[in-house]
């Protein structure tokens, strides 16, 4: 790297994934934030770069000195031992700046030598103190998976006639005759805990009310007049729960009814065909069940609008997967029990990451927004406004007429929330947009540090304004 190169890139600032350091003589402070880079998304340490971004290099003579801390950090502070690269670039008569690049790392997550996990927070680092946070990290290494979660109930909870008869269909054997036998099928398909407990995926595909014992993992589906979210106002709205077959039936059926219908060259007394493919929310609805981030304690939002609809799904994309990727059919399993017992046909589940591309094909004017800050993953399907065609193809190819509006992010919808009631509650706040209150208080937090909202009196009683 040129000097004029190094100086472009202090200019502007440490970030989530540069770090300045004017000197280091410390080991365990760098191990520190060789386990924050290797846990989050990578970075760069810049060793004799000051905290102002002033590049005036450490002395030559101190090179070896800094790489032998280097390479004690990484290989004996750190587990698992992770291997930076670095560089040297000279920045003035016997001045270096090393510059430590780590990679993300492929064993999270990674401890110090005290054992303490440390992720990325901005340009700072902050220690995981939470199950979900560790929970999440197990998840991207692959060594944990949500729907393994176990829950507390036992087998009595199951449906049994929804799963005599998936053993019919799919294995062609009957319902076993004892509790013991009933257990050991359970657990040998995936299904069950070694306590004998079903896990969260036994629990949303065959248990009897999976509702009384994850209750937060329903569907709320509205309808609203408009083109906004109302606090009062609504057309439809319903509650979607039961196992996750009869979740998708009813979401499905939900979008179905609440959409118009087009003669398209049929009689007039025909039903009619729905103005945008079915097939678009079946794929999308399989989608937001199977591919959701059961982690966050959160249900689904279906929106219906008189310009969009919305399926808005907790979690942002795992790992380093963004629309971009999705749309070209890359896809990370994120929940693979759920996944297989989709593709054995409790869900129309048509193939890992075809389902988007399918989507799209039939309804090009869908939009995906992965907001990361809020935890959320959108899928907005755009309708046709003003007067509907009166006839339409079967597949629906190239690009909309003109780009559809975007999406608004979470920031955007409190505001909007707020305007219309300044008293609002943010755990109305969470109800409304399906985040957690932690997410909410985020988001506040960051609309007061932009100086677009203020808090006016006690946090029981007081008021919201928008500045």
């Amino acid at each position: 790297m040129k000097k004029s190169e190094l100086k472009a890139i202090t200019a502007k600032g440490e970030d989530s994934r540069l770090q300045f350091k004017q000197d280091i003589r410390n080991v365990d402070v760098l191990a520190t934030e060789m386990v924050a880079f290797s846990n989050s998304e990578c970075g760069r340490i810049l060793i004799g770069v000051t905290d102002t971004g002033d590049t005036s290099g450490v002395p030559r003579a101190e090179v070896n000195r800094i790489n032998q801390l280097i390479s004690n950090a990484a290989s004996q502070h750190v587990r698992s031992p992770i291997s930076p690269m670095t560089e040297n670039v000279v920045v003035g008569k016997d001045r270096i700046v090393i510059i430590v690049t780590v990679s993300k790392g492929i064993d999270k997550p990674y401890f110090d030598r005290n054992g303490i996990i440390w992720l990325k927070s901005g340009s700072d680092k902050r220690r995981v103190n939470s199950k979900e946070e560790l929970r999440r990290l197990f998840q991207m290494s692959d060594q944990f998976h949500a729907d393994e979660l176990p829950t507390q109930a036992g087998p009595e909870k199951l449906d049994q006639l929804r799963f005599r008869d998936f053993l019919k269909s799919f294995y062609q054997r009957d319902l076993p005759e004892t509790p013991e036998a009933l257990i050991r099928l359970l657990q040998n398909m995936n299904l069950a805990t070694d306590d004998e407990r079903l896990n969260l995926a036994g629990v949303l595909l065959f248990a009897e009310r999976p509702e009384w014992i994850v209750p937060q993992f329903i569907v709320k589906a509205v309808c609203y007049p408009g083109n906004e979210i109302h606090l009062t106002e609504y057309l439809d709205s319903e509650d979607i729960a039961g196992p996750l077959a009869r979740v998708f039936e009813d979401a499905l059926a939900f979008v179905l009814r609440n959409m118009h219908k087009i003669q398209s060259g049929r009689g007039v007394n025909a039903p009619g065909v729905p103005e945008i493919p079915p097939l678009v929310f079946e794929e999308l609805l399989v989608n937001a069940l199977v591919h959701r981030d059961y982690l966050v304690s959160a249900s689904i939002r279906l929106f219906v609008f008189d310009n969009r609809i919305e399926i808005i799904s907790p979690g942002h994309l795992p790992n380093n997967l963004t629309v971009e990727k999705i749309l070209l059919g890359n896809s990370i399993i994120r929940n693979p029990i759920l996944v297989s017992y989709s593709a054995k046909g409790i869900l129309p589940y048509r193939g890992l990451g075809s389902g988007i591309k399918r989507a799209i094909e039939v309804w090009p004017e869908i939009e995906f927004i992965d907001d990361r800050d809020g935890c959320l993953f959108t899928a907005t399907v755009h309708r046709e406004t003003g007067k509907h065609k009166a006839k339409r193809s079967e597949t629906i190819k190239g690009s909309p007429k003109s780009s559809p509006k975007r999406f608004k992010k979470t920031d955007d919808r409190i505001i909007d929330l707020i305007r219309e009631d300044a008293y609002i509650t943010t755990e109305h706040l969470g109800n409304i947009l399906g985040i957690s209150k932690r997410a909410v208080l985020k988001q506040v937090e960051k609309l007061k540090n932009q100086g677009r909202l203020r808090r006016i009196g006690p946090a029981k009683g007081g008021h919201w304004e928008v500045l």
